[in-house]
């Protein structure tokens, strides 16, 4: 399929607030709606959730993540929506032009009347929470461990502590202990669970996985492999309580410390963001700071539900769908005006074709060359003539005035553009 260079809508990200919004868009009146996404599939982070609990609220099914995931992507290929794979956008406009790159196509240049930002997020590393310690490998992030064993079948480990009581570190403690490792511990330094308390009850309880809070991580004890962690209580700013010290034997630390909104398109974009949520500022239509950008998902922060991201991205792709038509309307009704032949610029840019219906529209330019002789100063669409006038001479220091008569209506009306020329008769 020819790679169009403009689109009604493009969505950058591929995951379920992503998937949701192209289908959206689509399904609202969107004509050409096109996905970028830097995988080699579509689906985002479902396709490595392989656990259920997925669709509970907008399907009203128990899925796993990547049934749920099909789902979407089977409506969206059915509905016609374009899909670009292992592709990394570079840098998003103000303007909606997109810039990205991959080994296929080398750089593309893309425009979008709308674009709709879909991009996730991403786990916060040791060096984000400055764990103390020598640099052994064994310490991973909770999601980089749920892809190497639901994906790539790997274990990287056989003996963990968990710090962090997310989601994902909850989850992973069960999806560990079913591969036949030992979880010894989950620390979490808040006085509260962090993640779900589903998720607490059934990834933890139900396997005799301890949760110990106002706990955390005080040094990474090893050489080459992880072999222990010292564990330490801290009190209510945070701050170690001597004395409570405990080393805790194990060859792996997984880290599921929270999660940050991967927006440094949306910075370059120059849309504002939330200093709380990571996130751009957005409107209860999800469009940003930037007119005809818009946010959906874990991009703008970070939800509880798969379901509830999906619900974003229903909307921010409805609204996304509506501004594009409003633009391509407003592109449709205002025709430009180009310079052609011999003309410098002419003024103005572009004219309302609805306003020939009740009046005729002055045109006003300045030739590039003089022309001392007879010339014809003409509007075409294409090789149509559509009205003209002659003057006796031309140059750059005297304006030319054309009157776009009213009468031509019909005709300007079917054109896409209209050129300007001044050519001799």
């Amino acid at each position: 399929m020819a790679r169009k260079s403009k689109y009604d809508v493009v969505v950058i990200g591929s995951g379920p607030g992503g998937l949701a919004a192209a289908i959206s868009a689509k399904k609202n009146g969107a004509e050409d709606v096109l996905i970028i996404e830097r995988d080699l599939e579509l689906g985002g982070i479902l396709q490595q959730c392989i656990h259920n609990g997925f669709g509970l609220e907008v399907l009203k099914k128990d899925l796993p993540g990547p049934a749920y995931a099909q789902l979407y992507i089977n409506e969206a290929l059915a509905l016609g929506v374009e899909t670009l794979l292992d592709t990394m956008v570079l840098d998003v406009s103000p303007r909606r032009r997109i810039y990205a790159t991959n080994k296929r196509d080398g750089v593309l240049d893309l425009e979008a009347h709308a674009i709709v930002l879909a991009m996730g997020c991403r786990e916060r590393t040791r060096a984000q929470v400055r764990l103390p310690g020598t640099r052994p490998a064994g310490v991973y992030t909770a999601g980089t461990a749920q892809r190497w064993v639901n994906v790539e079948g790997y274990m990287p480990g056989k003996r963990f502590v968990i710090l962090g009581s997310g989601d994902i570190g909850m989850i992973m403690a069960r999806r560990l202990t079913f591969e036949g490792a030992k979880v010894e511990r989950v620390l979490e330094v808040m006085p509260f669970l962090t993640g779900l308390m589903r998720n607490y009850v059934q990834c933890l309880m139900d396997y005799d996985i301890p949760l110990q809070l106002r706990h955390t991580v005080k040094r990474i004890l090893g050489k080459d492999r992880v072999e222990a962690v010292e564990s330490v209580q801290v009190d209510e700013h945070w701050n170690p309580i001597a004395g409570t010290e405990e080393i805790i034997p194990c060859d792996t630390l997984l880290l599921s410390v929270g999660l940050i909104p991967e927006n440094e398109l949306s910075r370059k974009a120059g849309v504002s963001l939330d200093p709380i949520t990571g996130g751009p500022f957005v409107n209860n239509e999800f469009q940003t700071s930037v007119p005809g950008i818009f946010s959906a998902g874990n991009v703008v922060h970070v939800y509880d539900l798969v379901d509830w991201v999906t619900e974003a991205g229903l909307l921010a792709g409805k609204s996304a769908a509506a501004f594009a038509q409003r633009e391509r309307e407003s592109e449709i009704r205002h025709l430009p005006l180009l310079p052609g032949e011999n003309v410098r610029y002419v003024i103005p840019h572009r004219v309302d074709k609805e306003s020939l219906a009740t009046g005729d529209v002055r045109l006003q330019m300045r030739v590039k060359q003089p022309i001392e002789a007879p010339v014809w100063v003409e509007v075409r669409s294409g090789e149509k003539l559509i009205t003209r006038k002659g003057e006796p001479y031309v140059r750059p220091g005297e304006m030319v005035t054309l009157v776009l008569p009213s009468k031509v209506y019909d005709e300007v009306r079917q054109a896409r553009e209209l050129s300007l020329a001044v050519v001799g008769r």
